[in-house]
């Protein structure tokens, strides 16, 4: 055998690909359909990594370079103070700059910087201002749209984002002073617990867009096998026909790479306008890996060639036709079930061996695993569905149209539903991962959601400006309650002692006794009472000799820093320095976790107890409490913060908080498995609308001889539903059994064992939807021109 005689069958087959009439046609171009839409995922699969990394380069790119410090004014320095807001369920990021001189560093993505007074927005926020929907978030950006970002100061498409030039920056009130963009954060190595959770995805995600284009490259088997048993009649002998067989196989691959390529490229260019949980990205970024381009490129060729030969191993090519139609061998579970025992043999060994403190795992090991598991589950599928269908019989017409179809061809109705079974194995399997691993990556910030939801602070110059900032979210649209707090600090007086660089400080909290009582455990209060209370909790300072040092009952404290460092601006002298002696009336109590879950220490006064005047540089705190009937209750405190004053902090509580690296590998997990589940549901609408193209003579004549539409439509509802439930079934023992061995091996326990539910629900979604999609033609080949015949 020779690689011309390979060479001469392999294109001669492809020749009756695009050339063997309009049913010949058909099937190349379904095909091609089916190979282009799991290309297409692959590629895009390949290029998440660098969309991801691409998002973190224009970050880092656009932010302050924060490593050289830049102490005084220099023509080409600014200052700038980064601002993060949320609107409605979506977040702003801002960057406001005062320039230091005439030159100042001119933002990237800007043409210019900015005029005093004016900002430049990111198209995306442009059209959300210009929009009814953003009427509310003008009012929180009181500057003069002057332009907009580039993708070079953007991490994406959709990115919210605003720089504005402003005068009220300080040092005071400042995040630094800069004088160029871009710097680098040093790369951290993920833990194991992560590797492990994208080695599983990536094996589970890609692993049904294989199974698809293996599929694909059979369509329509039947007419295939009509032409080689003509060939066998013109002198042809077996092997060259399986050859030929290959060749047509072969060219609906390479037509359905061209077509992944122009399905890539088209959905290349409109990444920008689709948001997939939280993730769009510029055209410039979905860039595939070139060495996993390469692999899913050569692989698809080449394995159409080998599935169509395994395909044709067992049938006999006689001239006068294909011996298909006579019973099938019974399928040997043997081997099947070996493929299971060899992936279990490989996985269960390390169990337990996955630790949270390592950096990496045996990557060879998992995936090869896992992938043999997966394999098994999905060459198990044809065995469970050919003894399953052996056993239903008596039924409505529909029913058994249905039941005896799979028992004469349960093969093709197995491979139907086999990316349907890996790809719900997997997403229970990745699930249960999820699950357990979330605990460890998700934080307890310890906040109380159900005293104050947003907690806000402001600069203010006096204590009557503090209060009356607090009294404007008294006054808010959506507040049910504010705890405000008028903060300062005293010191002790007197010189420095010994090993001191500064005077002992502590803070001062005054407020109405309720606002006080957020803060301390009272065991009563009055206007005019004054508290001293220690933080015994695990977040504060447990013996509390900081705070004894600088205030306690019945001292003299100072209301001034006493020994301010040189760094500080000078300030006004105003005669002595203000003092204020603590009533020894005041009693010791303990702290109790604020709303936002800390433990503060210090001073407690009521309004009473100490002249608010005298108070130096306060700071008004806000714990705000929002009506849930409102719905923009949160936006209109923003609105409020802004209005206060725009270097005012908001931060919304919440219970729990992500780590930040588990919350990017599920971003992109959860990415793939959408793409992942609408490949699978076009790989089996494709597969349905082929078998109904294969058995358009049949339908005809079934309808001819007086067989109602409506029961054929039924029996091609149980022809999808009877595989996909045993499928189901399947998968979800697969995957449970799958999911429990990968939580072994970081030694973590099963949180939910009904974690399939909605995995089920989705697979019974799919019979639903694919079934009312293939009803259209289905009642176009019923029609009595099917009879038709050359």
């Amino acid at each position: 055998m020779t690689l011309r005689t390979w060479t001469r069958d392999l294109a001669l087959g492809a020749r009756f690909a695009v050339t063997g009439g309009r049913s010949g046609l058909l099937r190349t171009l379904l095909t091609a359909t089916g190979v282009g839409f799991g290309v297409a995922l692959l590629l895009l699969a390949s290029s998440l990594p660098n969309m991801l990394f691409q998002r973190e380069v224009r970050e880092s790119a656009r932010a302050v370079d924060a490593s050289e410090t830049v102490a005084a004014p220099r023509a080409d320095s600014f200052l700038h103070l980064g601002r993060v807001t949320g609107y409605r369920d979506d977040v702003i990021s801002g960057l406001l700059l005062t320039p230091d001189g005439e030159s100042p560093a001119v933002p990237p993505g800007a043409a210019a910087f900015p005029a005093r007074g004016e900002m430049l927005v990111s198209p995306a926020l442009r059209d959300l201002l210009d929009s009814p929907d953003g009427a509310l978030l003008k009012d929180r950006l009181p500057y003069k749209v002057a332009g907009t970002i580039g993708p070079e100061g953007l991490i994406g498409p959709a990115d919210l984002r605003y720089v504005a030039h402003v005068g009220f920056l300080t040092t005071d009130n400042f995040d630094g002073r800069g004088v160029r963009y871009g710097w680098s954060v040093p790369e951290e190595p993920m833990n194991a617990f992560l590797i492990l959770l994208v080695v599983v995805a990536c094996v589970v995600l890609l692993l049904p867009v294989l199974v698809f284009i293996a599929t694909a490259v059979r369509f329509g088997g039947e007419q295939r096998d009509r032409r080689l048993a003509a060939l066998r009649l013109v002198g042809a002998d077996t092997a060259t026909t399986r050859r030929i067989a290959a060749g047509e196989s072969l060219a609906g691959a390479l037509l359905g790479l061209l077509v992944g390529l122009g399905l890539f490229a088209v959905a290349r260019q409109f990444a920008g306008a689709f948001t997939i949980w939280d993730v769009n990205a510029y055209p410039s970024d979905v860039v595939p890996i070139p060495a996993l381009a390469a692999l899913a490129l050569l692989a698809v060729p080449v394995s159409s060639v080998v599935v169509t030969l395994f395909a044709l191993r067992g049938v006999v090519i006689e001239p006068l036709g294909v011996v298909r139609t006579s019973t099938p061998r019974r399928r040997r579970l043997w081997w099947r079930l070996l493929l299971l025992a060899a992936g279990a043999a490989l996985l269960v060994p390390l169990m337990g061996e996955v630790q949270v403190s390592e950096t990496s795992i045996d990557t060879v090991g998992v995936v090869t695993g896992i992938t043999l598991a997966l394999i098994g589950l999905t060459t198990l599928l044809p065995w469970l569905v050919e003894a399953g269908v052996k056993r239903l019989h008596a039924g409505p017409v529909a029913w058994q149209l249905a039941v005896r179809r799979l028992q004469l061809s349960s093969g093709t109705a197995a491979r139907a539903v086999s990316g349907i079974v890996v790809a719900a194995t997997g997403a229970i399997a990745l699930q249960m991962l999820f699950q357990a691993m979330e605990n460890d990556f998700t934080e307890v910030t310890g906040q109380d959601v159900s005293r104050a939801q947003i907690a806000v602070g402001v600069d203010a110059g006096t204590a009557d400006e503090a209060r009356a900032m607090i009294a404007r979210f008294e006054h808010t649209k959506g507040v049910t309650g504010v705890t405000g707090i008028v903060e300062s600090h005293v010191w002790r007086p007197g010189p420095l002692k010994e090993g001191e660089e500064f005077a002992p400080m502590t803070s001062l909290r005054v407020g109405d006794c309720a606002s006080l009582a957020e803060f301390a455990t009272l065991p009563s209060c009055t206007d005019g009472d004054v508290f001293v209370f220690l933080s015994h909790g695990a977040q504060g300072n447990p013996d509390d000799s900081y705070v004894t040092r600088a205030a306690r009952p019945g001292a003299m404290v100072a209301l001034r820093d006493p020994h301010p460092h040189p760094s500080e601006p000078k300030r006004a002298e105003g005669g002595p320095l203000p003092q204020w002696r603590i009533p020894a009336t005041a009693r010791v109590v303990d702290s109790r976790p604020d709303p936002t879950g800390m433990y503060q220490y210090g001073v407690l006064a009521t309004p009473s107890a100490i002249g608010a005047a005298r108070l130096d540089e306060p700071d008004a705190q806000a714990l705000v409490r929002l009506d849930p009937a409102v719905p923009d209750a949160a936006d209109l405190v923003r609105n409020t913060a802004e209005a206060v004053s725009p270097t005012s902090w908001v931060r919304t509580l919440a219970d729990t908080q992500r780590d930040a690296a588990f919350g990017s590998v599920r971003t992109g997990i959860l990415v793939g498995s959408t793409l992942t589940m609408l490949l699978v549901a076009a790989s089996l609408l494709v597969t349905t609308l082929e078998q109904l193209r294969d058995r358009k003579r049949l339908l005809s004549s079934l309808v001819a001889f007086g067989t109602r539409r409506s029961t054929l439509s039924w029996s091609v509802l149980w022809q999808t539903a009877v595989p996909i439930v045993l499928g189901l079934v399947l998968a979800v023992a697969g995957g449970t059994g799958l999911g429990v061995v990968l939580l072994k091996m970081g030694g973590q326990q099963v949180q939910d064992w009904w974690v399939s539910l909605p995995v089920v629900g989705i697979g019974l979604g799919l019979i639903a939807a694919v079934t009312l999609l293939s009803m259209p033609v289905l009642w176009r080949l019923m029609r009595a021109d099917g009879l038709r015949t050359e």
